[in-house]
């Protein structure tokens, strides 16, 4: 059984965003597993709405950050000014220091400045002056970026990408999504009805229920099974690291528990491993001349390693 607290998020959600059930589990899956996200898709799709309707449905602090080249560390991350009032230096702290986190256009900002959140996203913290300020739990980043536009954007470093435990899409609308989204927003525009319907102390409960949810002996040896092979794999410079394989369990039991179950299938880990894997694989440059895609990859990764079956039963068909 869905869990209440999940299904009432769901459903508010869905007063503003028009479809997108899976996008908005696996935005759900990453909050609940203590991981950011990153939206990467075409402009117009939705993705700073839906972070929006997000932020609202829960009673938390809320922060947008629009990335551009000439965006600096400390616009992220805050500042020490001299008061000259007060005769003395001063903390203004900076956007990063809330709860859910917009990085719009993540992409479009210098690789230094993009650098900035990897303590943030890692450790929970910030540290400007030698001084370090915790950031309040929950905390979640969900970035986004356009794929298609090259001009003006820099590309993400491995080392920020590998801290996103999902990297997902959100696709075109189906035709009478479009013309339901249209009729939606003829009067006005739903997100100035939206209110909380969690609060930070259920979405923290939540977490540590996940953490309950149970992962057998074979199914933790098929996630190791899995990355072990995408690192012998000719065709990538670089597999799926342990901390890929981290992500891959925090998913998985995050999903699970979404799903209302206290305990993972394969199905769950082979459903998930190109949302999580797809943006930590590094083609070998000769991959790249041939144009072979990391889809491609995934499929033989899953394709080839063998699946436990013993004692466990599919729920998809």
């Amino acid at each position: 059984m869905v869990k209440k607290e999940i299904k009432k998020i769901k459903e508010n959600i869905a007063k503003v965003i028009v479809g997108k059930e899976e996008v908005v589990e696996l935005l759900l899956t990453s909050l609940l597993a203590n991981g950011h996200v990153l939206i990467d898709d075409v402009p117009g799709m939705g993705k700073t709405k839906l972070a929006n309707t997000l932020a609202l449905s829960l009673d938390s602090d809320f922060k947008r950050i629009q990335f551009t080249p000439d965006l600096q560390p400390s616009d992220i991350t805050g500042l020490y000014f001299y008061n000259q009032k007060e005769s003395e230096f001063i903390f203004r702290k900076g956007p990063i220091l809330t709860n859910i986190l917009l990085a719009d256009e993540i992409n479009r900002a210098v690789p230094r400045t993009q650098s900035s959140l990897l303590e943030a996203m890692e450790e929970r913290q910030v540290t400007i002056e030698g001084k370090s300020f915790k950031i309040e739990e929950p905390f979640m980043v969900i970035a986004t970026q356009n794929p298609i536009e090259l001009e003006g954007t820099f590309p993400l470093p491995e080392a920020q990408l590998d801290r996103f435990l999902l990297k997902i899409e959100m696709g075109y609308p189906a035709q009478k999504e479009e013309i339901d989204i249209l009729n939606r927003f003829k009067e006005r525009d739903p997100i100035n009805d939206i209110s909380s319907v969690l609060t930070k102390n259920n979405i923290l409960k939540m977490r540590k229920n996940v953490r309950k949810v149970k992962l057998s002996d074979d199914l933790t040896d098929y996630i190791v099974r899995l990355n072990r092979y995408s690192r012998k794999n000719q065709k990538l410079k670089l597999g799926v690291s342990p901390r890929g394989s981290l992500a891959l369990m925090n998913a998985c039991l995050a999903y699970a528990y979404i799903k209302g179950r206290d305990y993972v299938l394969p199905d769950d880990i082979q459903y998930l491993y190109p949302f999580v894997v797809e943006h930590r694989l590094i083609l070998s440059d000769e991959s790249e001349l041939q144009g072979i895609k990391k889809d491609e990859i995934i499929k033989d990764i899953l394709h080839n390693v063998e699946v436990p079956v013993e004692g466990v039963v599919s729920e998809r068909a």
